[in-house]
């Protein structure tokens, strides 16, 4: 056993002095990287079970539904023969006829092209690892806090302790393509405990902190868990309340705290690393060598906004093409990119960045505080200093809202300057935009005394690409920050992608999620007039199906292999994909008018700057109306609370508006308040195409909308079907006081 590993099981996360990231990583028993743990099992492979291209359909746009030619017969252990692996050597696929399954152990033919991108070779998640530690070893992987002390764990040492866990998950009995359950904020333990898992020959499944106990239970039972992590006592018993409905779950193990009680089946994290001592090298090499590059390693579970969450199957493939070909996009040099982890890791956008993406990448990731979204987040930011960094569109808002807050209480004198600076930066960001980069007068004094200010107090300064992606962004606020020269590019995917099929990185276009990726393709299915159609797509990064689900598989893909987004988008000339809604949330009145709600929604919003969440109704309705709710201050919790935010006391103040609660405002009717939204509405409505569009009505609701209130997804999503039912009573105040009259 490496040291490194031998202090993983006796501390838990071995970590060493941040201050020491050059320092060689210590092996002091001296078993050499690739004879330790580069070992695989290889089938008798035929031409049709290799990974070279021409085993897989050619060009497979529309796909050829053949059997594969010469399929092999799976081996039993004992007729599999070990050979020494380096990360260069091919490994054998799965026999497979189809390119999808709803069942976790069956395998998937990929998706794979001829020549050029989408044709390279396949590899597994330990593969892609490993890559990674033969060119960076000792370099900074993950750096976090522990005892208010920062330190970190190199690639190698983050390499050695996922092994350790899969040797401990495998001693707790886990069995092949069964779930690992993980259930907590972000930390190395969570990133541990998923490569850990998938080296073991399990499924890797985050589950949501704010998932409630028969939530948890619903995925746990799904992916029939023998395992589940939890972060802190918190979660823990939101398991135990559950447990005994869970009949293959195992073990229950608890990274953070002590445990608050002893049972059999409960271990600490010191605790779980120690457990597989006695697994051998070769025992986890054997099952290492047995992992295929189209079978399933991961489940991502939607957020079910309608019905129970699905399992979104996802194989080797998904995971290391879609991370390789994002590293290849990026352009980056070996260990050279910084990112901060603090998005959910069950949402595919942040697993795809924090853990494939950086793993490809060889670079470091920071970890965030828990409350980072309660406004601790900048302080890590400032402490990483990222390369690159991925916000959901609340997150930019937040930081909008906040800047705006600190620019209304700047002197006259400062906000002129602050104004001067911005509308430099907006012109400067439009030409360069559209590759005209002609610099305005005025822009380096602009940069130097508002541009370079405001990106380091973001913790911002290094960062060579900000991202917005997960849900839509109103142009608002992708000018605002266009204005401070901070261009936010837009990507655009679903679980069932792996994460990104557009991406906007070098060359983007406001509104517009970019150009699909190299090695993917993107079809509009029956375009209108106008050439808005479905968005389809197709790739390596095409999910392999939905756990357990035929029918939702089949639906979401057609019979040649299409993904089908459910999105209404077109192209421009340049082929930058703009989203002009979803087939699921366009209203269609009782006068049969088909409205997508987005952009009217974004109109509003830019109209009343104190409107936080406005929602259009109007399915099956007479006319439009809409549900409206005032910016608030968020508690600790992030719960929305009843005091007004900055912005909206500024506004009261300007307008001789003394109330300084949402509550006060609906029970006084404050008329300052009432005619602003009406003047914002009729300005949105007069550029509206017909009388249809038009909205006719609007209520304020009593709360802001939020993540544990239920109306938002865990990217800050709106859940439309949860919010009509959630305030059907108001809905239905609207309509049935239209028709007394």
């Amino acid at each position: 056993m490496s040291a490194t590993e031998n202090a993983a099981m006796s501390n838990g996360l071995a970590a060493k002095d941040s201050h020491a990231d050059g320092r060689k990583a210590q092996n002091s028993d001296a078993k050499d990287l690739k004879a330790h743990s580069t070992v695989i099992h290889n089938r008798k492979a035929t031409t049709a079970d290799s990974v070279s291209p021409a085993s897989q359909n050619k060009e497979t746009h529309p796909p050829a539904h053949t059997e594969p030619e010469g399929a092999t017969e799976k081996l039993s252990p004992e007729e599999s023969k070990a050979v020494p692996l380096s990360t260069a050597t091919q490994i054998s696929l799965s026999p497979a006829d189809q390119l999808w399954s709803s069942s976790r152990d069956t395998p998937v033919k990929l998706r794979m092209e001829g020549s050029g991108p989408g044709s390279e070779t396949p590899i597994t998640v330990h593969q892609l690892f490993l890559e990674t530690v033969e060119k960076a070893g000792d370099h900074q992987a993950l750096v976090f806090k522990k005892d208010g002390q920062c330190v970190t764990l190199t690639w190698r040492e983050y390499y050695e302790q996922s092994r350790a866990a899969a040797k401990s998950f495998l001693k707790l009995g886990l069995e092949r393509y069964h779930g690992v359950g993980i259930l907590g904020f972000n930390s190395p333990e969570w990133f541990i405990s998923d490569v850990g898992c998938i080296l073991a020959g399990g499924l890797a499944v985050g589950i949501y902190t704010t998932n409630s106990p028969e939530a948890c239970q619903y995925v746990a039972a799904n992916c029939e868990a023998n395992v589940l992590v939890v972060e802190n006592h918190k979660q823990l018993e939101k398991i135990l309340q559950v447990k005994d409905h869970l009949p293959h779950l195992k073990a229950i193990i608890q990274y953070k705290g002590e445990l608050q009680q002893k049972a059999s089946f409960l271990y600490t994290w010191a605790e779980f690393m120690k457990l597989g001592q006695d697994i051998s090298e070769d025992q986890l090499n054997g099952v290492i060598g047995t992992l295929r590059a189209n079978e399933c390693c991961s489940l991502i579970y939607t957020s079910g906004t309608t019905g129970n969450p699905k399992g979104v199957m996802l194989s080797h493939d998904n995971l290391t093409w879609t991370a390789r070909t994002a590293d290849g996009l990026l352009g980056s040099s070996v260990a050279q990119e910084v990112l901060v982890s603090y998005l959910p890791l069950s949402h595919i956008a942040a697993q795809m960045v924090d853990i494939w993406t950086c793993m490809s990448l060889a670079g470091t990731i920071y970890f965030a505080e828990p409350d980072a979204l309660k406004g601790s987040l900048v302080n890590t930011l400032k402490e990483a200093r990222p390369t690159c960094f991925l916000g959901v569109p609340r997150v930019w808002e937040k930081m909008q809202e906040k800047m705006k807050a600190t620019g209304a209480k700047a002197s006259p004198l400062r906000r002129r300057v602050a104004e001067w600076a911005k509308s430099i930066g907006l012109q400067y960001s439009y030409s360069a935009m559209i590759g005209d980069n002609v610099v305005p007068w005025g822009f380096t004094l602009a940069n130097t005394m508002v541009f370079k200010k405001v990106r380091a107090a973001l913790g911002l300064d290094r960062c060579k690409l900000c991202f917005t992606g997960a849900a839509p962004i109103t142009k608002e606020t992708l000018e605002y920050f266009m204005s401070l020269n901070i261009p936010l590019m837009e990507l655009y995917g679903m679980s069932e992608s792996s994460g990104p099929h557009t991406v906007s990185i070098y060359e983007y276009r406001i509104t517009s999620c970019g150009k699909v990726m190299p090695g993917c393709k993107t079809n509009l299915k029956n375009p209108d007039i106008d050439g808005n159609g479905e968005i389809c797509f197709w790739g390596r990064n095409v999910f392999m199906g939905y756990l357990n689900m035929p029918d939702k598989t089949s639906e979401a893909l057609d019979e040649d292999g299409w993904l089908r987004s459910g999105d209404l988008g077109r192209h421009d000339e340049k082929n930058f994909l703009y989203i002009t809604g979803r087939i699921k949330e366009l209203i269609i009145t009782a006068g049969g008018e088909n409205i997508p709600p987005v952009p009217i929604e974004d109109a509003v919003k830019a109209e009343v700057p104190i409107i936080s969440n406005a929602m259009l109704i109007g399915d099956k309705l007479k006319f439009l109306s809409m549900l409206l709710t005032i910016k608030c201050v968020a508690d600790d919790n992030g719960e929305p609370t009843d005091e007004l935010s900055p912005e909206v006391l500024d506004f009261c103040k300007q307008n001789g508006v003394t109330a300084t609660k949402v509550s006060e405002i609906l029970a006084n009717k404050v008329p300052a308040i009432y005619k602003a939204i009406q003047e914002g509405m009729e300005r949105v409505n007069a550029r509206s195409t017909s009388n249809a569009q038009k909205i006719q009505k609007w209520v304020i609701l009593e709360r802001d909308f939020s993540i544990t209130g239920g109306e938002l997804g865990p990217t800050m999503k709106l859940r439309r079907p949860i919010v009509v039912k959630m305030y059907q009573e108001k809905i239905n105040e609207l309509y049935t006081a239209t028709e007394k009259q």
